[in-house]
């Protein structure tokens, strides 16, 4: 799908979307802070640079796609009673803690930045931490959002609740036709952390580290 098509794609399908539709993993008490600290670690080469990933892809332009005339029609159609990237109900699935209470907003989050990563993966200020993210488990007691397993995590906004649902969006490998289909939309995103250092983060970066320090002895 042309990119142009999946942006509009994106806006028509989250545009009014209710946020807990698809019953999404509960914040809980855990605070947001934003893509610019995931990225501290999640833009180096050795995780697999996410947030460069996530800039190339229509979820960076979550908001953008709300001033499209496409959506400003769908507000019009709908009756709502400001431009849709102003909209509450559109806010709530086209920009990352939109709504949230102060209180729990850790750092400054930029509308302007969309969706990004803690739409999907949880409020991230308890389990950010290196030693934390090592492991997936302690990272889930911690409050990470378990995104490729949990199809709910998306279906929260992409759901029938859209005025421009589409029921034939995703074509399967057998030619069947669906709304959403969760492991094709997944490989729409591919963003893992590379497999050979997933879980083995602190002790690679330690290595490098110690070998640093070697080289600048010689």
């Amino acid at each position: 799908m042309p990119i142009a098509r999946l942006a509009l794609a994106l806006c028509l399908l989250a545009a009014l979307a209710a946020p807990d539709a698809g019953a999404q993993p509960p914040a809980g008490d855990h605070d947001w802070i934003g893509v610019d600290r995931c990225g501290r670690c999640h833009r180096k080469e050795l995780y697999g640079d996410q947030v460069g990933a996530w800039r190339q892809d229509v979820h960076a332009r979550a908001l953008e796609t709300l001033r499209s005339e496409r959506s400003l029609a769908i507000a019009k159609q709908q009756g709502l009673a400001v431009a849709p990237d102003q909209a509450p109900e559109c806010l709530a699935c086209h920009v990352t803690a939109s709504g949230v209470a102060p209180a729990r907003i850790a750092y400054e989050l930029d509308p302007a930045d969309g969706v990004q990563c803690e739409s999907c993966h949880g409020p991230g200020a308890d389990y950010r931490k290196k030693k934390i993210m090592s492991d997936r488990d302690e990272a889930v007691a911690h409050g990470l959002w378990q995104a490729d397993e949990d199809a709910a995590v998306c279906t929260a906004c992409h759901n029938e609740k859209s005025p421009t649902w589409d029921p034939k969006r995703f074509r399967r490998p057998d030619g069947s036709t669906t709304a959403f289909d969760f492991d094709l939309a997944r490989a729409r995103f591919p963003h893992a952390i590379p497999e050979d250092v997933r879980g083995k983060i602190v002790e690679i970066e330690e290595q490098r580290r110690r070998a640093r320090k070697e080289a600048e002895g010689e």
